[in-house]
């Protein structure tokens, strides 16, 4: 069994990176401004380098299962999330109903790429098509954030919303995981590959140090006194009550090991950053939502390693 101080060593980089955002932007090195270009470029060129970089020659991919299930479960998952919030958003405390919706949404959706992508990279090393199968998985995610994230908010999806599913991801997605059907790998020319390999490194590390410098600007309004109640109940569910769902239903489930691997990584997450975004562009309360994504993002330094550790004993995965 993999210890705790495995999986602590798998995690406290990633939130080291994010600490190198938060004081890059308090020395102002990484200015506000510098922002939206720099998304631009992890979403748009980075991030489908590093999907082409570990999706091509993916043995895993080449198997129906890792397809097909990957995206259910990661839709299924939002679904569980957001609907166990949803049952008890009027009974944490919190009195206008955007509160209490953008608490359904937020604590029921977790963080599922930029922190998760370098755990599996580093707790599965031994087992390198793991990572493509996440990108497979997220694809399910992005989904569900679009149609029954957009329900929870109160906003109606139409068909602007389900144009912003189609982005430079999921293009890259696609197309490397027809490219790795043709067998690509065998015949694409070795400087393409390692080009992308090269400029697919620098997503994740940029990413989570923008992560950071943006949850840098939100920290003043963790106001401690006002805080309290949703930071619990937040905690409660993104970060004890919905794993421990997850992890019961990948148990019982008769899916892939990649999957699994996948799952036990996506259930210790916590709280997701866009749904930030998200509340202040279709009318819920962004003051709740950056409240829940701090605070839970603070105390999965303690739970990620928990969750992890006892999740992978518990599906009895090899790291």
């Amino acid at each position: 069994m993999m210890s705790l101080s495995d999986v602590l060593s798998a995690v406290l980089p990633v939130f080291c990176l994010a600490l190198v955002g938060i004081g890059l932007r308090r020395i102002r090195w990484l200015t506000e401004e510098a922002d939206a270009t720099l998304l631009r470029l992890v979403v748009n060129v980075l991030t489908p380098c590093l999907i082409f970089d570990k999706v091509l020659g993916n043995q895993a991919l080449q198997r129906a299962e890792n397809l097909l299930v990957p995206p259910l479960m990661g839709f299924g998952g939002i679904v569980l999330g957001i609907g166990v919030c949803w049952l008890f958003r009027r009974k944490v405390g919190l009195k206008t109903d955007p509160e209490q919706r953008t608490f359904a949404l937020v604590t029921g959706l977790q963080n599922y790429g930029y922190v998760p992508f370098p755990l599996v990279l580093v707790l599965f090393a031994n087992h390198p098509d793991t990572p493509g199968v996440l990108f497979v998985h997220n694809l399910g995610v992005d989904i569900a954030m679009w149609t029954l994230g957009l329900m929870t908010l109160g906003h109606a999806t139409g068909p602007g919303e389900w144009r912003k599913l189609i982005n430079a991801p999921l293009v890259a997605i696609v197309v490397s995981l027809l490219l790795n059907a043709c067998g690509a790998a065998r015949w694409m020319p070795r400087p393409i590959g390692i080009t992308a390999s090269m400029l697919g490194a620098c997503a994740f590390p940029l990413g989570i140090m923008l992560t950071g410098a943006m949850v840098a600007d939100q920290i003043r309004q963790l106001h401690p006194a006002r805080s309290a109640g949703v930071l619990f109940w937040s905690a409660l569910f993104r970060l004890g009550i919905i794993p421990a769902l997850m992890l019961g239903i990948a148990r019982v489930l008769p899916c892939s090991v990649e999957i699994k691997r996948v799952l036990v990584v996506q259930a210790a997450m916590p709280a997701g950053v866009f749904p930030i975004v998200l509340s202040r562009l279709y009318g819920g309360d962004p003051a709740t939502a950056v409240r829940i994504v701090a605070g839970t993002t603070i105390l999965s330094l303690i739970t990620i390693p928990l969750w992890i550790q006892w999740g992978m004993a518990w599906l009895q995965l090899a790291p």
